[in-house]
């Protein structure tokens, strides 16, 4: 029931979650935020079964945190992924794997370059332009499809992700309480 967007812009990244945290038909909160600030250029956006996704993302955010306090360093949004795909793995192959589904917008300081990757709970990943995780991918791929490009500015981003909010809100005959959207670009994470 989690909507769960990103796009890719020529200097940045746009990932939307819906706020809602829902069990069955039921509402259970109206203000919850489904990202995970891991590193000060990469953000974590998580759906799936309610426990798994919040200890999984709190477990990667404090590993990746420890890992730049031991090294002095930040590490890039490919290798947090790379991270990340590792312990779903690690966990698909134990008696209890986290149902989780991920995706990680990262801007990589030191090529100057934005990253979306798209990781489900199978350990499966892979790097893209535009992404969606739940039902919002239903009715949203074929938008991103039509309207993203390769050279998209943040404004145009920020339309197109509009439009992918204004079509959920027709269609989708949910209450996801509101869209939360936040952009990753060369000053960090901010929320738009």
């Amino acid at each position: 029931m989690d909507v769960i967007l990103g796009l890719t812009t020529k200097d940045a990244v746009i990932v939307a979650t819906s706020m809602a945290a829902v069990r069955g038909v039921s509402i259970l909160k109206a203000d919850d935020d489904k990202t995970r600030i891991v590193a000060p250029h990469t953000l974590v956006a998580y759906t799936g079964e309610a426990g798994d996704t919040v200890q999984f993302a709190e477990y990667v955010q404090a590993n990746i945190q420890l890992h730049g306090i031991r090294n002095e360093t930040e590490l890039s949004p490919p290798a947090i992924t790379s991270f990340v795909r590792s312990e779903l793995a690690k966990s698909l192959r134990s008696r209890k794997p986290y149902q989780v589904n991920i995706l990680i917008g990262g801007y990589d300081t030191a090529t100057e370059k934005p990253y979306l990757y798209w990781v489900d709970y199978l350990a499966s990943r892979a790097q893209v332009p535009y992404a969606a995780h739940g039902y919002a991918a239903y009715y949203t791929l074929s938008l991103l499809d039509r309207w993203h490009k390769k050279d998209l500015s943040l404004e145009e981003g920020m339309k197109i992700m509009e439009m992918c909010v204004t079509e959920l809100r027709t269609r989708l005959p949910i209450d996801f309480k509101g869209i939360q959207i936040k952009i990753i670009d060369r000053d960090g994470v901010r929320t738009a």
